[in-house]
């Protein structure tokens, strides 16, 4: 971090110059304070002559505004230096958070890079201000006479070189305060939107325990950085205020020597006014705030070079050619009334047929899209797993529908390919690649319900998940495959800005699905991506991510069309799964031909009259309040889910 600092100090060496040389016309205010006050009293005042006296304490005032003037200058040059520190950090944390899926990207947007900025500025201020004032004191001490400076140098010295000695410690401690207070925030944050399931499992003690622990590492940092801080008072007590003891008690010696009574004042006048505020803001600014600094500056510019943060790490994990292989799937888990066995793997080609092996050498297969294996997930150490067992395996070029009643755990799956969750047990992989990491997020891409455009220009949304602009061109063939083309036409083209607020759920929908198009991931997670959309609209757009070159769809649908439309269909029933195409699964699933009885205009036939006596329906219909037409009833009343039951508080409809 040093040897960054002074490079970037020496590319600016123009801007430091100017910055000097305004604090060098500030700093003449210090100098002129003390020497006009010694000068007044010794010419002036005490040798009867008012008008030299007067004339002194003129030059002085004089000199102030003189200082002013140099002070307002001074701003300017602090700026040339701070604003680009804090451009260069504001795009490497963007070039992180885009390219690099960094989940502390907006933090480190909206506060680090801020507090950065604001700290440097600060730390900028109060080290030039000492180093000139100090300068100009002492200078100003040795020209009244050479023996006030004998006396106020030393210990100004040793209190300088005390402080200095602190700052290595301090910054240690400030990191390993500033890091337990994070430890509680992430602990509270993930322990206060499931007190509910804490008390229902009985966790409360060891949950209680373990921000107990947090909290006690808190304060163990908290008063070590207590105990540095004394020291740092006895740097200012030792700096700036034993001068002017000294300087009390040696007076009758100095004045023995020949200084002068203004000499002596003219001392105490650089002392209180100029050296000791002048301390206090390099203590109190530079022992705070550079520990702040030293600290974000670490999280927000690793030790990695800038092209290992954005280039290379983005280089590699862009998908590799490889020869497509038939596209397929495999799935094994508890199979809901399977053809043979109740625990079997079940493999299904679509599209193509298993191509013909031959004797001749052949590269080494492409690894599959997606590898599932062994997955089983729940929200919570005792709570019944969402996810139990699954193994599931997905060839390039597969297009996959999952389905299933409301809350089984479609969106689940989901969150847990993309990274987002992390399993209880089981292996994830995109292309050969481990979930969680940055090869697996760069070979996915996850678009959900809610989709997410910012203020800006089409082009700069559409192109947000690529690393260079995207051609207008391809901008424009991806739109039209989409059905963006429209709100493009509409809007003025890719360079129109945009104002999210005045968008419909669906432009925003067909932004974010047109943004996904256009990345280089070659797997594609919709989570209900197409639920603002019409059925025309969204057919559209599954059958363009379908008909991508490579890629892979894994749709989790709302509607029947989503499931007949792909070739392959994974159907969720809490830890049972069943795998097929449409019209295979609606010859062996019972729940299955339930989901397309509720998709469906007409719905399912029940077994039993429409109502019962009490006027009931039998079997539940689309149009139910709130269920967006794809809550299906499953079980008994009892067993329903009900809103808030969901993690969030919200209703369960839309959630998988």
């Amino acid at each position: 971090m040093r040897r960054r600092g002074l490079r970037f100090l020496a590319d600016r060496w123009r801007a430091v110059v100017t910055l000097a040389a305004w604090s060098v016309l500030e700093t003449g205010q210090t100098f002129l304070m003390g020497y006009a006050l010694a000068r007044a009293l010794d010419q002036g005042f005490l040798a009867g002559r008012a008008d030299v006296g007067l004339g002194w304490l003129g030059v002085a005032a004089l000199a102030v505004a003189v200082g002013a003037y140099g002070t307002g200058r001074v701003y300017g040059g602090v700026a040339a230096l701070v604003e680009p520190v804090r451009d260069r950090l504001v795009r490497r944390v963007v070039a992180r958070g885009v390219r690099e899926g960094d989940g502390g990207a907006l933090s480190g947007l909206t506060q680090q890079v801020e507090i950065a900025r604001d700290t440097f500025a600060g730390l900028v201020m109060v080290s030039r201000s000492f180093l000139f004032t100090a300068a100009g004191a002492l200078i100003g001490l040795c020209s009244l006479d050479p023996l006030l400076l004998l006396v106020v140098a030393p210990p100004l010295a040793a209190g300088v070189a005390l402080f200095a000695a602190t700052l290595r410690p301090l910054a240690r401690r400030q990191e390993a305060f500033l890091v337990a207070d994070e430890g509680i925030a992430a602990q509270l944050g993930r322990v206060c939107p499931g007190l509910r399931d804490i008390t229902a499992a009985g966790a409360e003690e060891r949950v209680a325990a373990d921000a107990g622990a947090r909290i006690a590492a808190e304060l163990r940092a908290a008063r070590s950085l207590a105990r540095w801080g004394v020291v740092r008072v006895a740097s200012l007590a030792v700096g700036g205020q034993l001068p002017l003891v000294l300087l009390l008690a040696t007076a009758p010696w100095l004045l023995d020597r020949g200084v002068t009574a203004g000499a002596l004042v003219g001392a105490l006048a650089y002392v209180t006014q100029s050296l000791l505020p002048a301390l206090q803001n390099l203590v109190h600014g530079l022992g705070t705030s550079g520990a702040r600094l030293a600290v974000v500056l670490r999280r927000l510019a690793p030790d990695t070079a800038p092209s290992a943060a954005t280039g290379v790490a983005w280089t590699e994990a862009t998908p590799t050619d490889h020869a497509p292989d038939p596209p397929r799937a495999a799935v094994r888990g508890p199979v809901t009334n399977p053809p043979d066995t109740s625990r079997a793997a079940v493999q299904l080609l679509a599209q193509q047929p298993t191509p013909d092996t031959t004797p001749t050498a052949a590269p080494p297969p492409a690894p599959p899209a997606l590898s599932v294996t062994g997955l089983t997930f729940a929200y919570g150490p005792t709570s019944l797993p969402v996810i139990s067992g699954l193994d599931l395996r997905l060839a390039p070029g597969a297009h996959l529908a999952v389905v299933g009643p409301s809350g089984i755990g479609k969106s689940t799956l989901a969150g847990l390919v993309a990274g987002l969750l992390r399993p209880g047990n089981g292996v994830i992989q995109v292309y050969g690649h481990p979930v969680p990491g940055r090869a697996a997020a760069a070979h996915r891409v996850l678009i959900p319900q809610e989709a997410y455009v910012f203020t800006g220009t089409l082009a700069e949304n559409l192109g947000q998940l690529r690393p260079d602009p995207v051609p207008q061109a391809e901008v424009w063939a991806a739109a039209e495959a989409i059905g963006l083309d429209g709100l493009l036409d509409r809007l003025g083209g890719p360079a129109a800005e945009v104002d999210p607020g005045t968008l419909s759920a669906g432009e925003r929908q067909l932004i974010a699905l047109t943004r996904a198009y256009l990345s280089s991931a070659p797997l594609a997670l919709l989570d209900e991506a197409t639920c603002h959309l019409d059925p025309e609209a969204e057919e559209r757009a599954e059958r363009a991510f379908a008909a991508r070159p490579g890629g892979t769809l894994v749709v989790v649908a709302h509607r029947i069309s989503s499931a007949r439309r792909a070739a392959q269909v994974l159907v969720m029933d809490g830890q049972r799964v069943d795998l097929g195409g449409h019209e295979e699964l609606v010859e062996r699933s019972s729940l299955y031909r339930d989901l397309i009885g509720g998709w469906s205009r007409v719905g399912s036939q029940p077994p039993l009259p429409l109502r019962d006596a009490d006027g009931v329906d039998a079997v539940a219909g689309p149009g139910l309040a709130g269920d967006r037409r794809h809550v299906v009833a499953h079980g008994a009343v009892g067993q329903m889910e009900a809103a808030g039951d969901l993690g969030d508080g919200g209703a369960p409809g839309g959630q998988g």
